[in-house]
């Protein structure tokens, strides 16, 4: 689920960075340090904007200055129970490796409906129940996700496909995988 956060973060600037942009230079370090990463609780998406620079405080013997920026952040923090859209990286014998965004979801084959069988001879092996639906690497999924795990910068989750409106079914997910058309449904 995505939320909107008021965070805190210590910036420090070397001299040669001082002058009229240091809040330019702040705000782009800023940037660079933390969109994209994992807190071990969520991850931080965006940053909106910093609305609070503190002064600058020179640190004893090294010469370079520490800021504290407070800043609004979209983060995303998946939740047991949440269902998601992933795409699968890999499959083996002991179940689905698949990605949503920068988390990664493990589904074993315990929690791979009955009917859907491993086939190692398939070439790329899949998981299929030779009908429409077939688990393999590059497929979308729907996923809901059993539970999480943190660690300090990182974080990983535990899958289903086991229920109803959940796989790769293409009438699940065809929404997903089709072009919007402006001039059918409108602007």
């Amino acid at each position: 689920m995505f939320f909107l956060h008021n965070l805190e973060r210590t910036v420090t600037l070397h001299p040669s960075f001082f002058g009229p942009r240091t809040k330019e230079y702040l705000t782009t370090r800023l940037l660079e340090d933390v969109e994209g990463t994992c807190t071990g609780q969520y991850y931080i998406i965006c940053v909106l904007d910093s609305f609070l620079i503190s002064e600058g405080r020179v640190v004893p013997g090294s010469g370079v200055a520490e800021y504290t920026i407070q800043y609004r952040a979209v983060v995303w923090r998946p939740f047991k129970g949440e269902t998601v859209d992933a795409i699968v990286t890999s499959v083996n014998q002991m179940g689905v490796f698949a990605d949503v965004g920068p988390l990664p979801v493990f589904v074993s084959n315990h929690l791979i409906p009955p009917d859907i069988k491993w086939d190692p001879n398939a070439t790329p092996p899949q998981y299929t129940d030779n009908k429409d639906q077939v688990i393999e690497k590059g497929t979308h999924l729907r996923i809901k996700l059993i539970g999480t795990r943190s660690d300090v910068g990182s974080m990983f989750a535990i899958g289903s496909v086991k229920e109803d409106f959940l796989g790769s079914d293409p009438l699940i997910l065809g929404r997903l995988l089709e072009p919007y058309d402006v001039a059918l449904h409108g602007p």
